[in-house]
């Protein structure tokens, strides 16, 4: 152990995954179509987590267990998992994005007058 260890900080990931996140994640896919899953490594930041991505660049992000709980997720769910590290996020979902800065900063400055 050195001088200072026992002073530093442990890092650890957030919250684990519970019931709550796989249960949003099965309501939001089945409410969209063309649904696809990107999982995404655990960080010093964060747990592991699975993206999903519907046909239109709609997305949420929640928890899971590991990126094995992802990929049987997306098993049972019968959509395709992709990993982010390897594949990258998808450009619909960038596009997505994109459209939904571009309403809101039209929405601000209506409100603006």
């Amino acid at each position: 152990m050195g001088l200072f260890d026992r002073f530093r900080r442990r890092r650890t990931a957030g919250r684990p995954a519970d019931s709550r996140d796989t249960d949003h994640l099965r309501t939001w896919a089945q409410q969209r179509h063309g649904v696809e899953a990107f999982v995404e490594p655990r960080t010093t930041v964060t747990e592991t987590t699975v993206l999903l991505v519907a046909h239109d660049g709609e997305w949420t992000r929640r928890r899971v267990a590991g990126p094995e709980a992802a990929f049987r997720f997306a098993r049972k769910q019968g959509m395709p998992c992709y990993e982010v590290a390897k594949l990258g996020y998808p450009q619909r979902m960038r596009d997505y994005q994109a459209r939904q800065r571009v309403l809101r900063d039209r929405q601000r400055r209506r409100d603006l007058g």
